[in-house]
Order: structure tokens, then C-alpha cells, then sequence
């Protein structure tokens, strides 16, 4: 089961280092993991996609909330959130292809974003299932390269 989890911790070296150390004690799989600063440069914001059971989950947010470098906390599997991932693919493209996969950029709203001799690089973001059609409509052509952010995500709403 996949879980995720939003910290507010602070801006200083080995906190992404401490925060795995406590969810490899679990040994609880990081299905996706990005942080980067806030608003605010002192302070940095990290969303975990975590696949383990939710007991493991609950110790796990538990023994980070304990940690001084944490500002605040969010368990986001209960609460609505809005998430996006960035993927960047590099497909294989072939003449007589050209305009198929031009129209699967179309349909998922990819921007192309390089273009070589034999071969197309594309960006698009949003949620995992929508990065993943992606990829499934693409494969048959060919990837060549491909790298995702990982997840970021936030509350919807007021909070």
C-alpha cells in the first residue's frame, strides 16, 4: 500500500539522510521521494510515497515527528491533496511515426522540449497515473531515456 507523507523540515545537511535511516528501520520500500526549498529558504519541504504496511507507516511518522529537524508534519493518505510528477521521456521516432506519437504529446498535453535526427524528447507533468499512461502509450515506440521527479503534493484547501 502507498502512502504519502509531507515534512516541513529544516533547510541544513543530513536531513533527508536521518528521515531515511528512520523508514529504513522498517524496512518500509521509498516508492518515490523530492524536496526542495519552500517559500521560505530556510526551510525545505519533502514528500515521501512510501509502500509498507500501515502500522509501519504510523511508526515511521511517529519516530520523524520526534526529530528536531522537523518543523511540521502532514499524513496525506487521509486527507485530500493535490500531487504532480514531472516525467522527461526520449522516444525513438521514426518517420513514419511521427505523427502518431505527436499526437499522444497532444492528448497528454507533453511539450516537446528537444528534438535529435532519430529521436524526440518530450515533459509533462501530473499525477502518477496520468505519468504512467504516458509511458505505456510511448513504450511501443521505443524509449530511449526516461527520468521522473517523484511526487510532489500538497493539501487542497485552507490548511
Amino acid at each position: 500500500m502507498t502512502q504519502t507523507i509531507s515534512a516541513l523540515t529544516k533547510n541544513s545537511p543530513g536531513v533527508l539522510a536521518d528521515m531515511a535511516q528512520a523508514i529504513r528501520k522498517y524496512n518500509v520500500n521509498i516508492r518515490s521521494i523530492s524536496a526542495g526549498e519552500t517559500e521560505d529558504p530556510t526551510i525545505s519541504r519533502l514528500t515521501i510515497g512510501l509502500d509498507g504496511s500501515e502500522d509501519d507507516i504510523q511508526r515511521i511518522t511517529e519516530e520523524m515527528a520526534d526529530m528536531d529537524v522537523i518543523i511540521s508534519m502532514d499524513d496525506l493518505r487521509r486527507k485530500e491533496f493535490v500531487d504532480r510528477e514531472l516525467v522527461l521521456v526520449k522516444v525513438a521516432m521514426e518517420s513514419a511515426c511521427t505523427t502518431q506519437i505527436m499526437q499522444i504529446f497532444e492528448v497528454f498535453r507533453a511539450n516537446v522540449v528537444g528534438m535529435g535526427q532519430r529521436s524526440i524528447t518530450v515533459e509533462m507533468s501530473g499525477d502518477r497515473e496520468r505519468v504512467d499512461g504516458l509511458i505505456k502509450m510511448l513504450a511501443p515506440f521505443g524509449i530511449k531515456s526516461l527520468c521522473r521527479s517523484g511526487m510532489i503534493a500538497l493539501k487542497r484547501g485552507d490548511d
